[in-house]
């Protein structure tokens, strides 16, 4: 049993620093780039990674004992959209604009009416225009179509 524990102990560590190593932020890399750092753990099977968790990686001491979820993944991004500020002035200010556009639109009242006319009579035409073609395709079929004095509208 002693024997095994020979060769797995070592085995382990390097497994462990080799790990640590590649999920380690170049930038938190201390010494050497992180890639010789790699290499260093591979190459000299015992010493390296002794020396990669003594010396190459800067380590960060948890303020209040083991380390939150939160501090483990380093998060500098917003969880939700409800914790950033930013995002929350921006809906404030959208309702704000909004707000000025429904003042505005009382005033342009009388435009928007007149558009609202248009966009119906032109709806009006068209559903006019549909039932004209709807029965005319209808005559075609049953055999009268032909005979249709009326030209089809362009």
């Amino acid at each position: 049993m002693l024997r095994a524990l020979i060769y797995i102990l070592p085995l382990a560590l390097t497994i462990f620093a080799f790990i640590d190593c590649l999920n380690t932020p170049e930038d938190e890399a201390k010494h050497l780039p992180k890639i010789a750092w790699v290499f260093i753990i591979l190459l000299f099977w015992i010493v390296g990674p002794i020396v990669w968790l003594a010396a190459g990686k800067v380590r960060h001491a948890p303020a209040g004992g083991a380390p939150s979820e939160w501090a483990r993944g380093r998060r500098s991004t917003w969880v939700a959209p409800d914790d950033n500020p930013d995002f929350l002035n921006s809906l404030k200010d959208g309702d704000k604009k909004d707000g000025d556009k429904k003042d505005a639109g009382r005033t342009a009242g009388s435009t928007q009416d007149t558009d609202r006319a248009d966009a119906e009579a032109r709806l009006a035409e068209r559903e006019a225009d549909l039932r004209r073609r709807e029965e005319e395709l209808k005559r075609r079929e049953s055999g009268s179509g032909p005979e249709d004095p009326t030209p089809p509208a362009a």
